[in-house]
């Protein structure tokens, strides 16, 4: 049952202490959006790859910056190779404009690379290096996506706390749902967000997103209260249905956009662009 998946019970551990609220006030210029998931394997960055190339398409600038420092799969899921990434970048061998590269889709990527395991714990080295990549490079962008690890660590928690908005990618498993339940108590208690936004991958049926983003709300309004003492709020942005497009263009190492635009998942990413553009993008958001 997914009252059984969603139960508060089985908690994940604390996290420890993170900054009191987010820190996209600290930047300028683009958007920011942190693109996580409460367990890997559920197409995060295989949505942040694909929604990338849809906003450009509406004439967005983009840039996708790898923030998956442990796990870094982005290289993979495009098909690229950088001679530059952002290990030279926090090494100081590369400024962050050289690290920059055009990836399928027109819209910029900032890879992380091999070699970043040792920065995958939050240290005042890896808080500064983020700090200075993100303000060097959102003045250019109308967008900027960040393709965070999995999980609640000090490193996905900080590169979140960098964006204005969240977007959680999540399955209808029940695993998938109780961890992205952790992730969405975790924002709302410490770093007091008022709300995150959904999208479901692998859905089975239309209509099977909202139902699942409405029976979680239901559990955070009975456990979960933000800094406000209201319950934190999910918005649901859309959901991407099971498609074998989808396997296909991932083992083809392609955009899902360019290789079968029209197929139902590239369809619904790109109704997901356009909620994105309509919602946060536009002037009055």
């Amino acid at each position: 049952m997914m009252s059984d998946a969603l139960s508060p019970q089985p908690t994940t551990p604390a996290a420890p202490a993170r900054p009191a609220a987010p820190l996209a006030s600290a930047t300028s210029g683009a958007r920011i959006i942190a693109v996580t998931s409460g367990k890997g394997g559920v197409g995060k960055t295989f949505v942040s790859a694909n929604l990338a190339a849809a906003l450009t398409r509406r004439g967005q600038r983009v840039l996708v910056l790898d923030a998956d420092l442990g796990l870094a799969n982005l290289d993979v899921v495009l098909n690229l190779h950088p001679k530059i990434t952002l290990h030279d970048v926090f090494t100081g061998k590369a400024a962050p404009d050289d690290a920059v590269i055009a990836a399928p889709g027109g819209f910029d990527v900032l890879l992380a690379g091999s070699g970043m395991v040792e920065y995958s714990r939050l240290t005042p080295e890896v808080r500064n290096q983020f700090l200075n990549v993100i303000q060097a490079l959102t003045p250019r962008y109308d967008v900027v996506l960040l393709d965070t690890g999995a999980g609640i660590s000090d490193v996905v928690l900080f590169s979140v706390s960098l964006a204005s908005e969240v977007l959680i990618v999540a399955t209808p498993e029940p695993t998938s749902l109780t961890d992205a339940y952790a992730d969405i108590k975790v924002l709302a208690m410490q770093q007091k967000r008022q709300h995150v936004r959904m999208v479901i991958n692998q859905a089975a049926r239309p209509g099977d997103g909202r139902a699942i983003t409405s029976q979680l709300q239901q559990v955070l309004d009975r456990f979960v209260s933000a800094e406000s003492g209201r319950p934190m709020r999910l918005i649901h942005m859309g959901d991407i249905p099971a498609d074998p497009s989808v396997r296909d263009a991932v083992m083809r190492r392609q955009l899902l956009l360019l290789q079968t635009p029209g197929c139902p998942a590239a369809l619904a990413i790109a109704q997901l662009a356009n909620k994105i553009e309509s919602t946060l993008l536009s002037p009055a958001a």
